[in-house]
């Protein structure tokens, strides 16, 4: 191998215009690829910035030539040159107007033929991309989202300090406390026996912060979780955490607004308006069946309820008269003929996979109503449907009848998956909304309990403190997501900061006064001692930056993801340990 002596680089490979022509420039970078035209070698040399290409001559040095003709895919290059016009150039890419005429070359390392292509294009799997993703981090579209990332945490970490936030980081190595999700557990060795939890998020500590006096604090944080993966989640990932001291949820939301729409100007340029449509998660959820609701389309979700309770249908009559349930209809305006009986049945799977028992429709024809369930109703019935619906020739209407979750759940996604088909969500189409008011708490069937929706230091609205022991399936919080097209980017709430409150949500959730204090003691007892009324919010920064880079898993906007099995291909991660290891920390395999 070539050694350096003293060579520096003058340039990136990517940065060289027509305004460089004349310079004498040193490159160092990756050859993408060498093509050997006789008496010209054209090798084009690629690192983080781009490409250039570069000419050896064979006139010029015999030497620097034979050694341009052993060059591979891969190898690590330097490259003394002059930067000139290119004869024949190439608009496909930024330096396609100039060429580097090379006087030296110093060939730093060979490579071995690379087991994937290093172009965006490549049709690797994922997993030998994360296996070699070392190899895949050198494509350009890879590194791009990097960058991206790199520039938004930067935008985020100004923002949020010329507000008069401060950045201070909270332990890795906590206490295990039960907020959700499974916590991962780490053997302390000094201490056997016992056992630390990686942070499902900072939130305790930030409450302590705030109870700290330092009103304002944030967090690029690193949080875990012992959860099922899916394209949007990984065990450990990262959220922008703050907190803020003396708010109510409008002041929260409102900083937050703020720093998503700097965002959007800074990295895509787009200009989003504020402020920000707020939801309640109500009205979110009777409209589009969700608490993340997509408002880039209509197909909004309609109660018939109170038409269909003596329709002459019994399952439209059924659900219309039961408690808790509900008939509900979404209108795929204007689209009745892209959809058939064949394409309709699909869609009736899609409700089923949500809880559904079917799915009826009414399609409106040029030449009349075509509906399987028409036979059961009279033309009246039929018409004040098609008034609440405001149908008109060339709809399709869809009903489910059931539970009202399973409605909301069927139907909500129903209407994404219209959208789809119908090719309406635009990834430049950018809708962003806070959804409020969520409930305080949901029953869990398994554990036959009341849990909390968001975390147990969630303070409710101060009307509905009364409702906590007579009517708990009321009670709302103070609690807020941020959602864009149909994706929650982050959410949060204002937190208890009344001892006896936070004592009492505690007993709402079936902690004994002793667990309570077992788990949560050290919290408690803070609050003791002059405890400001606080709240905060956490966006989810690997979410929110695979939606800015228009990818379709978080997994391509982080350096090293774990698989959907929670696994590094890479490295092999999770590994079995050593006997000598687990001895020491007093711990035995079954």
């Amino acid at each position: 191998m070539d050694k350096l002596n003293g060579l520096k680089r003058t340039s990136y490979c990517g940065t060289l215009r027509m305004s460089n022509v004349g310079e004498k420039v040193v490159l160092m970078g990756w050859v993408q690829r060498s093509r050997n035209l006789g008496a010209l070698i054209f090798t084009d040399v690629r690192d983080r910035s781009g490409l250039c290409q570069v000419v050896f001559d064979e006139n010029t040095s015999e030497e620097i030539y034979k050694k341009a003709e052993t060059l591979g895919s891969e190898y690590v290059i330097a490259v003394e040159g002059t930067v000139r016009e290119r004869s024949s150039k190439n608009k496909e890419i930024p330096t396609g107007d100039i060429e580097v005429f090379a006087t030296n070359l110093l060939i730093l390392n060979t490579s071995q033929t690379p087991p994937i292509y290093i172009k965006d294009d490549d049709d690797a799997s994922e997993s030998l991309r994360l296996k070699y993703r070392y190899l895949d981090l050198r494509k350009a579209k890879m590194q791009g989202n990097l960058f991206l990332r790199h520039k938004v945490t930067q935008l985020i970490r100004n923002f949020l300090t010329e507000k008069g936030f401060i950045e201070i980081e909270t332990p890795i190595l906590n206490k295990p406390t039960p907020e959700g999700a499974r916590d991962y557990l780490v053997p302390s060795r000094v201490n056997n026996g016992k056992f630390y939890a990686l942070p499902q998020s900072p939130q305790l500590f930030k409450q302590l912060l705030m109870v700290s006096g330092f009103d304002r604090y944030f967090q690029v944080a690193r949080c875990f979780r012992d959860e099922d993966l899916r394209a949007d989640r990984q065990p450990e990932f990262t959220q922008i955490d703050c907190e803020m001291s003396f708010v109510e949820p409008e002041d929260v939301m409102s900083v937050t607004e703020e720093m998503v729409q700097k965002i959007f100007k800074e990295v895509l340029d787009v200009d989003v308006k504020l402020p920000l449509q707020r939801m309640t998660y109500k009205e979110a959820m009777e409209r589009f069946g969700s608490d993340k609701p997509d408002i880039r389309f209509g197909f909004e979700i309609k109660d018939l309820s109170d038409i269909v309770k003596n329709c002459g249908f019994s399952v439209f009559e059924n659900a219309a008269n039961a408690e808790k349930s509900s008939v509900r209809a979404i209108n795929v305006n204007g689209f009745e003929d892209k959809f058939s009986r064949k394409a309709i049945t699909k869609l009736e799977d899609v409700a089923k996979t949500y809880g559904a028992k079917g799915l009826a429709y009414i399609k409106f024809t040029k030449d009349g109503i075509n509906s399987p369930i028409a036979k059961f109703m009279s033309e009246e019935k039929m018409g004040e449907i098609l008034t609440r619906m405001e149908a008109k020739e060339g709809d399709l209407i869809l009903f489910v009848a059931d539970k009202n979750k399973v409605v909301f759940d069927a139907l909500g996604h129903l209407r994404i998956e219209v959208a789809k088909q119908l090719d309406m969500l635009k990834s430049d189409d950018y809708k962003l909304l806070f959804v409020t008011e969520f409930p305080q708490f949901e029953y869990d069937e398994e554990e036959q309990r009341y849990v909390a929706m968001h975390h147990p230091f969630t303070m409710p609205m101060d009307e509905d403190l009364q409702l906590l022991d007579t009517d708990r399936e009321n009670v709302r919080a103070k609690a807020y997501d941020i959602v864009l097209n149909g994706i929650e980017l982050g959410g949060g709430s204002i937190r208890i900061h009344d001892s006896k409150v936070q004592e009492k949500m505690f007993e709402c959730l079936g902690f004994s006064t002793e667990s309570a204090w077992d788990k949560f003691g050290f919290l408690l007892e803070a609050f003791k001692y002059g405890t400001p009324p606080h709240g905060g919010i956490a966006l989810g920064l690997d979410r929110f930056i695979m939606l800015l880079a228009k990818e379709e898993s978080i997994r391509d906007v982080i350096a090293f993801p774990k698989n959907q099995n929670a696994i590094c291909p890479l490295t092999s991660a999770p590994a079995m340990a050593d006997e000598k290891a687990l001895e020491e920390l007093g711990i035995k395999l079954r």
